[in-house]
Parts: C-alpha cells; structure tokens; sequence
C-alpha cells in the first residue's frame, strides 16, 4: 500500500505545478496587451507629442490580465483542497474546501485584485514615462513605440521583446545592454557578455566584435536585445509566480484550517504552525533563522528577526516588505496538537 504524502510533499508538489502555470499565465497576459496595441495610432500619437492619445493607444486595462487571476484562482482552491486531505482523517472526514465561504473569496479576491491593480498601475506609469522621455529627446516615434511594444517576429507573427511587462529594474538592464552592444568599447561589450539572462547563441558575434574593435552589427545587436528582453520578462514571470502565485497556495492552507475551526471539529488552541526554510545556501539570513519556529493557532504571525511578521511564507498582510516576500521559497506546515 502506497504511503500517504505528507503535507509538506502536497505543497511541494502545487509549488512544483502552478510556479510555471502562474509564470506561464504571466506571458499570456503580457502577449495579449502587445496584442491589443493600436501601433499606428500609438506612433501617430508619439510623432504629434500626444502622450494621452499615446496611452490610450495602449489600451491597457484590466481584463487582460484574466488569465493571470484565473490561474491564481486555481491555485488557491487547489491549495486549500490539498490542506483538507493532508489532515488527520479523524477530524476531517465529510469536510470539503469551501472556496465560496466569504471568508475564502474575500482572501482570493484580494490576493489577485491587489497583484492586478499593482501591476496595471506599474505597467502604465513605465509606459507613460518612457513616451515621455523618447518624446523630449525627440527619438524617432517608430522607434519609441518598438521599443516599449517589441517587434513582430517573421516567424509567429506576434510581437517579442520589447520594455512592455518588465519591472523598473529590468528596462535599466535593456538599456544599459543595448548600449553596450552599441559601442566599440571592449570593456562595454565584454561587460554584456557576463549578462546571465543573455543569449549566449549571439557571443561569437559579439567577441568577433571585440576582437576586431567595432560594435557589434545593428540586426544582430537588436536580435540579441530582443531575445535578452524576452528572458528578463520570463524571470519577472517567474518571480510573480513565486511571490504571488506560491502564497495564495499557503493562504488557502490556512483558510483550510481555519474551515475546520469553524466545523467545531477542533478548537484553534489544539493547531501548530511551523515554518520550514529551504535549507540551502540561497535562504535569506533571516529566514534561515526562522527555521523551526512555531506558532500556535490560526492568528499569531510568524517573526523574522528584522521585526517582520508574516502569517505564512511570503504573506504581507502584515506589512513585510520586499526583503522578506520576494520568491521566498519557505514553507509552513500546519499540525493538530491534541491533548493527551
């Protein structure tokens, strides 16, 4: 008879699944708003310095952003369905996850409304200020409008590349990237070459390059940006995934738990939580040292030693910042403690 996984091997095992469909999600929402560009009217709009006329070109709003919270969705009715059947069957037998509770949809609700309304109001305020500075330098408007939507690919016909879902940070990257491919400069170009998201297909055409003391060919330089660019926007996937996407499968755990509460099947004093780090070189120091820590019932938080409280791993409802929720990879287990 097959062992029965634990609730620790549940969780790994969602983690495993929905990191990539979250990340995966994440591209599709982003395909779909370089899609919906009017690009004619966007350039139009750059070329007459219409920065309004520019964004509404864009035509970014919020139902693009569809099957990032469906998949979040998913994972959270996943994550609490997971949490019922790692209990004790003594206590949890007939008890199903209720995602419907109003409780559950007012957690989910909030937990894909606030990434959706932080990432549309970033997406807009980036685009709006990149416009802005191509239209005060007076680049070329064509140019303004590829190189924030990306350029339409001869082979599957849809736009790649491009600064359109990149974070602050990554559109630094593009630019001083595409820079570095635009110079003579050695120690620019070889500077590109320790890039970790670049594609390395384009390396023997860069140290050509460096060894002949030019800059590297322009349709060879701008395919290398947009590959580069493309990598950058799978990371930021990936990140969401972890960030966001990963914590609504821990939330949905301690609904789970707090559903059982409700049932009169236990009490909350009789329940542990644990939280369980990595255990590798790449924990933060602060996590590490959560290791092992445990809480008793559903509403203590958990502490880092920066003073940080989080009800579970990556949980910001209690205003943990960036530091201690970024693709954390932590985990908590909930047990029941009955007395003897």
């Amino acid at each position: 008879m097959a062992r029965r996984p634990t609730q620790r091997q549940l969780f790994a095992e969602l983690a495993a699944k929905f990191g990539p469909e979250v990340a995966e999600a994440f591209m599709v929402v982003v395909a779909d708003l370089k899609s919906g560009v009017e690009f004619q009217r966007l350039v139009a709009a750059i070329d007459q310095g219409d920065l309004n006329g520019a964004m509404e070109a864009l035509h970014l709003d919020r139902a693009a952003f569809h099957a990032l919270e469906a998949k979040i969705n998913e994972a959270f009715i996943a994550g609490g369905q997971a949490a019922v059947s790692s209990m004790p069957a003594s206590v949890a037998v007939g008890l199903r996850f209720d995602p419907g509770n109003q409780r559950a949809a007012a957690i989910i609700r909030a937990t894909a409304g606030r990434l959706i309304t932080g990432l549309l109001e970033i997406e807009r305020e980036q685009a709006r200020q990149f416009i802005a500075e191509g239209m005060a330098r007076g680049a070329h408007p064509r140019a303004v409008g590829l190189d924030l939507v990306g350029r339409i690919s001869r082979v599957t016909g849809k736009r790649e590349g491009g600064l359109m879902g990149l974070s602050a940070p990554q559109r630094a990257y593009v630019a001083t990237a595409r820079a570095e491919l635009a110079s003579a400069d050695p120690r620019l170009l070889k500077n590109y070459l320790s890039r970790g998201r670049r594609d390395r297909r384009f390396d023997r055409s860069i140290t050509k390059a460096i060894r002949e003391g030019r800059a590297v060919d322009p349709a060879i330089a701008a395919k290398a940006i947009t590959a580069y660019e493309r990598r950058l926007l799978q990371l930021r996937g990936e990140i969401i995934a972890r960030t966001e996407g990963i914590p609504a499968i821990r939330a949905a755990k301690k609904e789970a738990y707090q559903q059982l509460v409700d049932s009169g099947r236990i009490t909350e004093a009789e329940i542990e939580r644990a939280w369980h780090n990595a255990g590798d070189r790449r924990v933060r120091d602060t996590h590490d040292a959560m290791g092992g820590q445990t809480v008793r019932g559903l509403t203590l938080p958990f502490q880092s030693p920066s003073g940080a409280l989080m009800m579970y791993p990556g949980d910001s409802s209690l205003g943990a910042g960036a530091d201690e929720i970024v693709a954390c990879r932590c985990d908590e287990s909930i047990s029941i403690k009955r007395a003897a």
